[in-house]
């Protein structure tokens, strides 16, 4: 495929899929334009992207943060994901790797591709049909709060008494409770939760 003809993505977050039971959409943007791609991603797939782009530590590696331990300490880099074919719902991908010597393309689950590529900050590629046949335009909102902040902002007279208010030091301890418990679903909630309080 020609670099020329390759659309840029980037990741844009997680929601929970309303119509499917147990899984996730994962949303990719395409960069410097106005597109943007569900990828449907089963939960522990989502689960192991919002750590990453959390920066969620987990106490144990989880396996997209072994395999990419794995293969940097044998120098080999993650070059870029190309998703390069849609058919039947279902997006195909691949991974291309290097050792400044060698390199070797690999056949990829998207979750999975998408995952390794946030940990590796390898650029994400996908082809313009595919950005034409699965791809839709929203308008983004301007405020990059999350959605409880901006509740808050928009009705002060409902904000509840500062002494109900957990204080950011005990969420932080529920934080790493939480990471402790391997709950890191609700660690990266908590977390953007945190990181607005702060904003304040």
């Amino acid at each position: 495929m020609d670099n020329d003809n390759l659309i840029p993505l980037r990741v844009m977050g997680l929601s929970y899929n309303q119509l499917q039971n147990g899984a996730y959409a994962l949303l990719l943007a395409q960069e410097d334009g106005p597109y943007r791609i569900p990828v449907v991603i089963g939960a522990p797939e989502a689960q192991s992207i919002a750590i990453a782009l959390e920066g969620i530590i987990t106490p144990r590696p989880l396996t997209h943060d072994l395999f990419s331990t794995f293969a940097q300490a044998f120098g080999v880099r993650l070059t870029r994901v190309f998703i390069y074919r849609f058919e039947d719902g279902i997006f195909s991908s691949e991974l291309t790797f290097s050792d400044d010597i060698n390199t070797i393309t690999l056949d990829a689950r998207t979750s999975d591709a998408i995952a390794l590529a946030i940990r590796s900050e390898a650029p994400i590629f996908t082809t313009r049909d595919i950005l034409d046949e699965t791809g839709f335009i929203i308008e983004e909102p301007d405020d990059e709060g999350s959605a409880a902040e901006a509740s808050l902002d928009s009705d002060p007279s409902a904000e509840p008494p500062e002494r109900k208010e957990p204080s950011i030091e005990e969420m932080e301890q529920q934080l790493q409770q939480l990471i402790d418990n391997e709950d890191y679903e609700e660690a990266a909630r908590l977390k953007k939760i945190i990181e607005s309080r702060k904003r304040q």
